[in-house]
């Protein structure tokens, strides 16, 4: 079923699930329907694949033997569950929407008599506060691969041009050599819906990518590589799980208590910025933000952060 054996539960970086026999065939046969009916991106049909087989496990090990069989009781159990794990409100509600799409499309297949998400409610979604590090955990994170590697100097390049540029997993990825000047400092980057933007590069990022251009990427070139920077141990480019996987591997290297994933590091770069007094349109125009108000999140990160320093250091902030 394709990527079934590599799902990454996004919020706590468990093992990889296996979906029950009982449910694997009807999630293989949705997942090819909506590729091939509804025309999803790839980025959504491999979402929604590792959140149905997320779901099953948790039906499976509560006593529901088969799709057939769940009822909103289960559901409802299973989201509480997740709620309670961490989950972002948008994770929930990206979870639901694929186990909607799966349950209507189970109806009308004839496999199934009612649709047990019809009276399932979406969470409401509210404003979160990003966690970011610290700057001197960002800069234990950057410090954690191994230099002496050609797999740690792609490493750090990956995680500098992340952390100076904010880019998501998905456009470090999948960014090309081409596209980085590393001369001028700046990188053209393809963002969401294909919209095109170009980001500063900054100086540490500039050093660590000529480190891994140089010492890196021609040990990892195999016959067939294409034009993308960074490139898996195969030759391939490397994928947005990888990066999840390598940026849990050195938090905890870097003993990082707090949970880290690579929106973290685009987190630590807005955060960063208007701690030191960037403009918050600036840096809404290098995250690619289609909409200031989703930047200025951010701004309320760092009067957290003020709020927090004087309740701990003003002799009058708090109550004696």
């Amino acid at each position: 079923m394709g990527s079934k054996t590599e799902v990454v539960r996004r919020k706590r970086g468990d093992l990889p699930l296996e979906p029950p026999s009982a449910y694997e065939s009807d999630i293989s046969a949705f997942m090819a329907w909506i590729q091939l009916e509804r025309g999803l991106s790839p980025n959504t049909v491999e979402s929604y694949e590792a959140d149905l087989v997320q779901c099953a496990c948790f039906l499976h090990n509560h006593g529901s033997p088969n799709w057939q069989d769940v009822s909103l009781e289960h559901i409802s159990a299973w989201i509480s569950s997740l709620t309670v794990d961490g989950y972002a409100v948008a994770s929930l509600a990206r979870k639901l929407s694929a186990l909607r799409m799966l349950a209507r499309y189970l109806v009308g297949e004839g496999s199934l008599q009612n649709d047990f998400t019809e009276l399932l409610k979406n969470p409401q979604k509210g404003r979160f506060l990003p966690h970011a590090l610290s700057i001197e955990e960002m800069e234990r994170f950057l410090g954690a691969p191994d230099l002496n590697t050609p797999q740690g100097k792609r490493d750090r390049a990956i995680f500098e041009l992340m952390y100076g540029s904010g880019l998501r997993v998905s456009e470090v990825s999948s960014v090309l050599v081409n596209a980085v000047n590393l001369d001028d400092g700046f990188a053209r980057i393809f963002g969401k819906g294909a919209k095109e933007r170009i980001v500063p590069v900054g100086g540490e990022a500039v050093l660590a990518i000529r480190n891994y251009l140089h010492g890196g990427r021609p040990h990892l070139v195999k016959d067939g590589s294409g034009g993308e920077l960074f490139l898996s141990k195969r030759g391939t480019p490397i994928s947005r799980k990888m990066i999840w996987v390598l940026v849990k591997d050195y938090a905890n290297r870097a003993g990082i208590e707090k949970n880290l994933t690579p929106h973290g590091l685009r987190h630590s770069f807005a955060t960063h910025l208007l701690m030191g007094g960037a403009d918050v349109r600036a840096v809404q125009e290098m995250l690619g933000h289609a909409d200031v108000g989703t930047t200025q999140i951010y701004t309320h990160v760092e009067s957290q952060r003020l709020q927090e320093e004087h309740t701990n250091f003003h002799p009058l902030a708090q109550n004696q």
